[in-house]
């Protein structure tokens, strides 16, 4: 099924509530002695897909990208969106009500500064923030000689009435033929780098990875929300909710942890606060709310980057294997679906969302499939200059001639997919086919990229942009984000982009996506998933590293200009498209395998 609740949601997000939302908010917030509120699109996990319980935000203002801030004082309000979504927030926010403020340029603490009134009280939940977060705020309201305050409860949601339950999709156990090493291994592991007496795991991606165990509290990523105490000596405690177990795994996870509901979470640090302890908080999820608790009940907190992170990111034996079985078995319900596009869209009466669910169902035909890894991005025309455009009914555009992009992925249980291919239906713009090829150039050059290790991803960003940089273009998103097995389809801490710092160890999983967009026209992406790798150098006096490339995908000749590609990256091309041809065709029918021929036929 196409993503029906992202469907329903925007739906009920209607932008034009965002005005008597906001009035009625600001009463609250008189009746509660604050001039002001602070409002994350977050939950108490900083997840990039939150319950539907969480989307204050979209409630409050309409919009429903996977990132946004919004400030509400007295006599003004604001909302934050980066560059992905300027063009959306136009779209979904009533700027009568709310200024729209690009990220980039104000972030929302200085926006306070200079906005809040001397004096003010400003509230926020401390559930919903990070202590980093919290203390930039707590810098620019002593600027403006204003106070933040922490609320024991949201007025947002007291304020909204039909906000759905708290999620409680079913915990499972994560096989050890896929996760490649045993949960007692791990968490002994996790347990001997501690320099703290304890770790409080607040990600539950990291949660999920530490106990080998998925669930389905939020959509797209196999997740429990639920938190984890472990210390460096003694038996970890896991905090899940009990009505999310079955008997065999409630066992199964006893043997690794003393199992407790997350409400016993607060009082479990209290007692080690009382002790003394040293609990190491993840900078970038853990609430500010237990930090504080902590620290008030005695206990000294480190704020810190969780080590499972990185420990998460390097792919085992076992993951590797499973990430390119799952990318071989997503190649060929993508083959499949660009077979039949080719036969269906020139017809004109395609539609986006029509689109979206052939892509899905040849997903599911696998047998496989779990959910998509998030929503799809199936975008027509000038919908494809909108890189994170999001289909509704409302927007539902029939696929003409030119450009169509879809970005789409897959959760399998072996492995998590992420692929975006730009396509022409009829004859594209001249263009369209230069800005592709040299996307495509960009592509190619981190596809070949060989770098020594402790290279990180800011040091080959510029790889994927000189083409472009060249012809006077860029583009306003990162080249690479990190990849997860059968987890987040967007992990860090690894990612190719200018902000990108984390050194590219082996094993890591990144996408490979440069694109351009022109607004109004067209927007072009070709993204690959690659796998960090030695490479072995005759006479090198460093060891290397290099990408194996794990996608399994044609890329649209029709939109490529051969003159424009140097002989090095027509051999990539051509041999990357032997390799496609080689490992689909088996698994396709006559005529799918005839369009794949066509389709992955050598250039010169």
């Amino acid at each position: 099924m196409f993503d029906s609740h992202f469907q329903t949601y925007e739906e009920a997000a209607d932008p034009s509530l965002g005005a008597p939302r906001l009035k009625m908010l600001r009463a609250r917030l008189k009746a509660m002695k604050l001039d002001g509120f602070l409002i994350p699109r977050a939950d108490a996990h900083q997840n990039e897909y939150v319950a539907p319980c969480e989307e204050r935000l979209a409630w409050l203002t309409g919009f429903t990208g996977s990132a946004g801030f919004a400030i509400v004082l007295a006599d003004k309000a604001a909302m934050f969106v980066d560059g992905r979504y300027t063009i959306q927030a136009r779209e979904q926010v009533d700027a009568k009500a709310f200024a729209l403020v690009p990220l980039g340029e104000t972030p929302p603490s200085e926006w306070l500064a200079k906005n809040a009134k001397k004096g003010a009280r400003i509230g926020y939940d401390p559930w919903l923030h990070t202590n980093g977060q919290i203390a930039r705020f707590e810098t620019a309201a002593k600027k403006a000689e204003a106070r933040l305050v922490a609320v024991e409860e949201n007025p947002l949601d007291l304020l909204w009435e039909d906000r759905p339950t708290p999620p409680r999709g079913r915990v499972v156990l994560h096989p050890q033929k896929h996760a490649g090493e045993a949960a007692a291994k791990k968490l002994k592991r996790v347990a001997e780098m501690l320099s703290a007496d304890a770790l409080l795991v607040s990600d539950p991606h990291a949660l999920a990875w530490a106990f080998n165990l998925r669930g389905g509290d939020v959509a797209h990523t196999p997740i429990a929300l639920g938190y984890a105490l472990i210390p460096r000596r003694g038996k970890p405690r896991l905090f899940l909710d009990p009505e999310k177990l079955n008997s065999r795994t409630a066992n199964a996870l006893g043997k690794l942890a003393h199992l407790s509901p997350p409400d016993f979470l607060p009082d479990a640090l209290k007692e080690l606060g009382a002790k003394k302890q040293k609990v190491l908080f993840d900078a970038g999820t853990a609430p500010e709310r237990l930090a504080r608790l902590f620290t008030e009940a005695g206990g000294q907190a480190e704020i810190g980057n969780d080590p499972i992170a990185l420990m998460k990111a390097r792919k085992n034996a076992a993951e590797l294997a499973g990430a390119r079985a799952a990318h071989l078995r997503d190649g060929v319900a993508m083959a499949r679906f660009l077979c039949w596009f080719d036969k269906t869209a020139p017809r004109g009466r395609l539609t986006e969302i029509a689109a979206a669910q052939a892509l899905e169902t040849f997903r599911r035909e696998s047998g496989e499939l779990r959910d998509i890894s998030f929503p799809t991005i199936s975008a027509a025309g000038s919908h494809a200059a909108l890189p994170h455009y999001r289909v509704t009914e409302k927007s539902n555009a029939r696929i003409g001639k030119g450009v169509y992009l879809v970005d789409s992925g897959a959760q399998y249980p072996d492995g998590t997919t992420d692929v975006t291919r730009t396509l022409a239906v009829g004859r594209a713009s001249k263009a369209a086919s230069r800005a592709n090829t040299l996307v495509l150039k960009g592509h190619i050059a981190i596809a070949r990229a060989i770098f020594p290790e402790g290279t990180s991803g800011a040091q080959i960003d510029a790889f994927a942009r000189r083409p472009l940089w060249e012809a006077g273009l860029d583009f306003d998103h990162g080249t690479g984000h990190g990849v997860g097995s059968y987890l987040s389809v967007h992990e860090g801490p690894q990612r190719i982009s200018k902000l990108g710092g984390a050194a590219l160890e082996p094993g890591m999983i990144l996408s490979n996506e440069p694109g351009y967009y022109r607004e109004g026209a067209f927007g072009i992406r070709i993204e690959n998933l690659v796998a960090v790798e030695k490479r072995n150098i005759a006479g090198a006096e460093r060891e290397m590293l290099g990408f194996e490339t794990l996608t399994l995908v044609p890329i649209d000749l029709r939109l490529v200009e051969p003159k424009l590609l140097t002989n090095e990256e027509k051999a990539w091309l051509n041999a990357y498209h032997a390799r496609v041809r080689a490992a689909l065709s088996p698994f396709l029918d006559p005529a799918e395998r005839a369009w794949l021929k066509k389709a992955t036929k050598r250039i010169s």
